[in-house]
């Protein structure tokens, strides 16, 4: 595990986004409600949220931080469902790892609710599109 002791705590924010391809019959039946297992966006979004908080167990040499915030929000198009996970903190290291993890977690959720009507669907593109703060600056991903 790298040491941080020496940084000085600053706001950073992580910005990560994926995909779950499906058929469009099920993201239809998701848009209105129709999943047996419930509300997947909703569950998503609380799985998204949990598996942020809990990186640091997840990731061998990640730091646990103490998080500020965590958002988990989605956009249902056609055949998938896209995925944004934004996660900030004050603190001595990134959490670019915690914003991957909820995306991450929140794409296998959405998977497990909706796989007894597809089980082709794919988990995808899932990347780091934003960092803020920190020594290293600034990065934004360029679409595309």
């Amino acid at each position: 595990m790298v040491d941080v002791s020496s940084k000085e705590p600053t706001h950073r924010t992580a910005v990560a986004r994926g995909r779950v391809q499906m058929a469009s019959e099920v993201t239809t039946a998701l848009s209105r409600g129709r999943i047996g297992k419930g509300d997947v966006l909703a569950v998503a979004r609380v799985a998204g949220i949990q598996a942020a908080k809990r990186t640091s167990e997840l990731v061998p040499l990640c730091h646990g931080l103490a998080i500020s915030s965590v958002a988990v929000d989605f956009e249902v198009h056609g055949d998938s469902v896209t995925i944004e996970a934004r996660v900030e903190t004050v603190d001595r290291t990134g959490v670019e790892m915690e914003a991957l993890t909820a995306c991450s977690v929140a794409a296998l959720t959405i998977y497990d609710m909706c796989k007894s009507m597809d089980r082709s669907m794919t988990i995808g593109d899932i990347a780091l599109w934003e960092k803020t703060g920190g020594r290293s600056g600034t990065y934004r991903r360029e679409p595309g």
